[in-house]
């Protein structure tokens, strides 16, 4: 009896430890970290230069490079904490003395196929490898092999895909015109999608991910048009119906998009095909509706409408076609976008003369969380892949760039340093190559 009394107090010791030190989820007899639950302590990761192999021509900038690389992918997260090198040295590090509770271990060789390179990660405590993966690709593929590898390893702690692997889409004046971009999560490979020297806003993925939808003024009028990102065919337009073209929200499926439409004078909300011929009519004159959201179980849409008087945030189900109001604190609540699990929609809300991120559940009853609390204007919310962070724009006096932030709050940051101003952000995982 002394022997299980002692066996439990040893196990809820244990228990009470990581209870107290940060959020836990268990799955399959693993215990996964929450990253973003209040007060996680940080996981200290060392990411030595991986090493090369003289023989195949390998030299040590690139291991320099690829480490380099990961870290930054790992550290995007808000979860992980790099030690830096100067913390450490030789080929033998004492890792528990450095602190760090995991490593990753990276070697590559050059070959005639470009670049060979494997990488694991290491349990300090324990000296368990944990994961180890094997890549072959192009010097210029490097990047997305270690993106992939990352979120692998974020993965193995939390029990969800990392996001390194995503793309952003924005809208930029740095041209000169507001003009569409695509971006990874550095913002160091960053591309065009539009050239219409015009301006154009409301960039959309479909749902897929192969494909960018917007509203272009180039014609004269505030027309849809879409673009495959892979440029395989040309650019095709989906509404020039007079007046407002914008959005649109994508069904779950990518078959059918929610826009909205003042063919008849009216802003109102039309369910149109992939091909753009309308399905439905949604509302009909209750005041301005706009900016539709459509959850991702398909049944739900959220939108913005001033039928109140003020713009606020409404559902809408799409079977009953009943409509709730669920924003009541601020004097505006526009720009509602759904979380990847339909549990949370985030919002532009005006609270105290400044634009603030705020998230609530899908009730007209819940209090809603604000998430960004720094002055400035914080304006166009799109969740990330995983839903654990927010990317929106904030505009500070005249400058206008894409910042991100941990949905309790913590780790905002400026994404990309760019020229001219950058809005409308919108994040997808990138379809596997």
């Amino acid at each position: 009896m002394n022997m299980i009394r002692s066996a439990l107090i040893f196990f809820f010791g244990v228990l009470f430890f990581f209870s107290s030190s940060a959020d836990f989820a268990w799955a399959e007899g693993k215990v996964y970290l929450d990253i973003t639950a209040s007060g996680t302590r940080k996981i200290n990761m060392a990411v030595p230069p991986f090493t090369g192999s003289a023989q195949s021509g390998a030299s040590a900038s690139l291991g320099q490079e690829l480490s380099t690389l990961l870290e930054k992918a790992l550290e995007f997260h808000g979860i992980i904490s790099i030690i830096p090198r100067q913390n450490y040295s030789g080929s033998s590090p004492d890792w528990k003395q450095v602190g760090a509770d995991y490593t990753v271990r990276g070697t590559y060789a050059m070959s005639s196929a470009g670049l060979n390179f494997e990488a694991s990660l290491v349990d300090v405590a324990s000296g368990n490898t944990l994961l180890g993966k094997k890549y072959t690709g192009t010097l210029e593929q490097k990047q997305d092999m270690l993106f992939k590898f990352c979120d692998l390893v974020i993965n193995e702690l939390t029990g969800e895909q990392g996001i390194a692997y995503s793309q952003i889409a924005f809208i930029s004046n740095g041209s000169g015109a507001k003009e569409a971009y695509l971006t990874n999560i550095l913002g160091d490979k960053t591309r065009q999608v539009t050239r219409h020297r015009n301006l154009v806003i409301s960039p959309r993925f479909t749902p897929d991910g192969l494909s960018l939808s917007y509203s272009s003024y180039h014609k004269g009028n505030q027309d849809l048009y879409i673009t495959e990102l892979n440029q395989s065919t040309s650019t095709q337009v989906l509404s020039r119906r007079k007046g407002m073209n914008l959005g649109p929200a994508w069904s779950p499926d990518g078959r059918k998009m929610i826009l909205t439409m003042s063919k008849d004078g009216n802003p109102d909300l039309y369910l149109l095909d992939r091909q753009g011929e309308i399905l439905e009519q949604l509302t009909s004159r209750a005041g301005i509706n706009v900016s539709a959201s459509w959850a991702p179980d398909g049944k739900r849409i959220a939108f913005v409408s001033d039928r109140s008087g003020k713009p606020h945030v409404y559902l809408m189900d799409l079977g009953s076609k009943s409509v709730k109001r669920i924003t009541f604190k601020g004097t505006e609540n526009v720009e509602p976008v759904w979380s990847p699990k339909g549990d949370l929609l985030a919002y532009t809300s005006l609270l105290n003369g400044s634009y603030q991120i705020c998230i609530t559940t899908p009730d007209e009853k819940a209090t809603p969380t604000q998430v960004t609390k720094d002055s400035g204007h914080h304006e166009s919310p799109d969740w990330s892949p995983d839903g654990k962070q927010l990317i929106f724009t904030k505009r500070d006096g005249g400058s206008q760039k894409i910042y991100a932030i941990l949905k309790n709050g913590s780790y905002q940051r400026q994404l990309f340093s760019m020229k001219g101003n950058q809005t409308y952000p919108r994040w997808i995982y990138k379809k596997q190559d």
